[in-house]
């Protein structure tokens, strides 16, 4: 434990011995020079010798056990000065990388430590006490003044103030908050003071999630990185057993020793991890979220992308276009009230609506007493009402007039079997989505197609607006999940954005699930990828991401491969010693690493005009009047 915990001291003084060694062999006769040299190869030799040790107890090759037997190989022959210089540089490599290694995680690290370990809380007195964040419970009420970061979700109760949440979005505009609005953990107020409730504290919070997803993409392994490593636990020992060959046939104890200093597979094993690392992290920073390096493996593959309407077209923003009446002047008032009561239960969109009609017609919302109960892809019932689409009704046995087709968004309200109104709402497409669904077809997206419940006419006509090339209406979401089973029939490779609960089943069965909004529970499970910024140009930044990923994984294992391939000409034709391979053999996992980095100034820049949804509508949207 002692050397471990030192072993670059260790190099350091291993590395101050080998050079008083190598001055002394070079200017003093006599064994002053050998015993240094051996000296020093003794102090970094120790930890390296002991994770060698350490690994054969598990029954694992590793590669500090190539150095090991290299190194011994080279103190018996009298090759002093090799073994003294490739141990220490072993370790002074093993000191770089974990520096450079460092660098790769400063994403996950930016996100951990920007939360403040404290924050005002009011009493019960009416003052604000120090309190440690750790302390918080939800119902607790804090200040922010301006500069400070939430370190919890909560709901602003009075105050204004200007925030700034690129910490969860990736996105640099602020965003002025007032009474009623939501803050997320990570989100620092710019200009302001705001009184907050606390809702989710600790891992439960935006914020928390997002590390946490993070963290556990980070260790996740790729296919190629987990194939890699696989071949690594036969690669080394074969290199043993080729330089064992070597040296019982050559009888060139120095070369089988170099050969297995040359055979080392560290830049290889790296390669696939490190760009998982840095992309993963990269990501992050600008809201991307991906669970894993596998992810950006298959999203190079996607040649089909099937879209959700409401919430991911569409900006989720609805309005109630015109109304249908069934029943007398008199009683509307009152079905106002009672459609608005019953959609208070709701997040979805169209039924938020309905709400802000009957408020603007000052209807007067009684209570429910009805049990409600949600009817995926249709609607909702509360007793006898029911509020929903044309299949809810037909479902109902209510008795449907000839009324003609819209382009609308349609919400039909019954009671029993009567139908009481029809709603036509609309939701206006999301600002840049026909130039973010042209850039996709740019970036060798063939097929693009929108899946909704709501009318076919509905979405005929958005899906022309935008330059889809399929749009299909009056689906449930068992039968968007069976769409996209076809289409992957058919060989495709397929990704699904949507945003609502009721996509859960098709983000799980595409190949890659893409989550528009915040990231919430559902969202965080069901899908592969989170979007924070409820951006569509941002699936651009995702594929152009996930490329450079593929592409810098490919480039670290050329890399790798080459090195070991120019290593071995040039022991052939007399160009590296021992030494001089452990060197480039270092300098190729640098190389390895210093090429994942340079994921990290992948362009974050924003595109202009994006004009982001309200969260609080995108991740509650339960879509039970459509399956969007």
């Amino acid at each position: 434990m002692f050397i471990q915990q030192h072993k670059y001291q260790l190099m350091v003084a291993g590395g101050i011995a080998t050079l008083l060694g190598l001055a002394a062999h070079q200017w003093l006769a006599g064994p002053i020079g050998a015993i240094l040299l051996i000296i020093g190869t003794v102090l970094a030799g120790a930890p390296i010798a002991l994770n060698a040790w350490a690994a054969l107890r598990v029954k694992v090759i590793s590669i500090e056990l190539l150095v090991t037997i290299a190194v011994v190989g080279a103190l018996i022959i009298g090759e002093y000065n090799e073994g003294a210089i490739v141990t220490f540089l072993f370790l002074f490599g093993d000191w770089l990388e974990s520096k450079s290694l460092a660098k790769t995680r400063s994403a996950i690290q930016d996100l951990a430590t920007a939360l403040p370990s404290t924050v005002k809380k009011l009493t019960a007195a009416g003052s604000l006490v120090d309190t440690p964040v750790d302390d918080l419970a939800v119902g607790d009420t804090i200040q922010l003044a301006t500069g400070t970061t939430a370190p919890v979700d909560g709901h602003v109760l009075g105050g204004t103030g200007l925030v700034d949440e690129s910490r969860i979005t990736g996105e640099p505009e602020e965003r002025r908050k007032v009474a009623g609005d939501d803050v997320y953990s990570g989100s620092t107020v710019t200009n302001g003071s705001l009184q907050l409730q606390v809702k989710q504290v600790g891992d439960d919070t935006v914020y928390g999630q997002i590390i946490d997803l993070v963290e556990e993409a980070q260790d996740a392994q790729s296919p190629v990185a987990s194939f890699i490593q696989r071949f690594a636990k036969w690669y080394t020992p074969l290199v043993l057993v080729i330089a064992l060959i070597v040296g019982l046939v050559t009888r060139d104890a120095r070369l089988a020793i170099t050969i297995l200093v040359l055979g080392c597979p560290g830049a290889l094993v790296i390669g696939a991890p490190v760009t998982n690392v840095v992309g993963i992290g990269t990501g992050a920073k600008q809201g991307l979220l991906l669970k894993g390096g596998d992810v950006a493996s298959t999203l190079n593959q996607i040649d089909t992308m099937v879209f959700d309407k409401t919430g991911t077209l569409t900006a989720g923003r609805t309005s109630v276009q015109s109304v249908q009446w069934f029943v007398n002047e008199d009683a509307r008032q009152k079905w106002l009230g009672r459609i608005a009561a019953i959609e208070q239960q709701s997040a979805h969109p169209l039924g938020q609506a309905l709400i802000t009609y009957a408020q603007d017609h000052d209807a007067e919302i009684p209570t429910v007493k009805e049990e409600l109960q949600v009817i995926p892809g249709q609607g909702v019932t509360a007793g006898t009402i029911a509020v929903g689409n044309a299949k809810l009704m037909a479902a109902q046995n209510v008795t449907m007039p000839s009324l003609g087709a819209s382009t609308a968004s349609l919400v039909y309200i019954a009671n029993g079997t009567q139908l009481i109104a029809r709603f036509a709402i609309t939701d206006p497409i999301r600002p840049q989505a026909k130039e973010a669904i042209a850039a996709l077809r740019q970036q060798g997206v063939h097929q693009l197609i929108m899946l909704s419940g709501d009318t076919p006419e509905a979405a005929a006509r958005i899906g022309a607006e935008i330059g889809l090339d399929e749009a299909r209406g009056g689906l449930l979401p068992a039968d968007k999940t069976a769409y996209i089973k076809a289409l992957q029939a058919k060989g495709r490779k397929v990704a699904f954005v949507g945003d609502g609960i009721n996509d859960s089943p098709s983000l799980a069965q595409a190949d890659v699930g893409i989550a528009m909004g915040s990231g919430t529970d559902v969202a965080m499970d069901a899908a592969d990828v989170i979007l924070m910024n409820n951006n569509l140009p941002t699936l651009n930044r995702l594929l152009t991401l996930a490329r450079k990923m593929t592409a810098n994984v490919t480039e670290n294992i050329t890399i790798a491969v080459g090195t070991v391939a120019l290593l071995l000409l040039g022991l052939i034709i007399g160009l590296v010693t021992m030494g001089s391979g452990m060197l480039v053999h270092e300098v190729s996992i640098l190389l390895v690493i210093a090429n994942a980095l340079r994921l990290r100034h992948i362009s974050s820049r924003k595109a202009k005009n994006l004009t982001p949804v309200n969260f609080s509508q995108a991740q509650m949207a339960d879509n039970h009047h459509e399956s969007n």
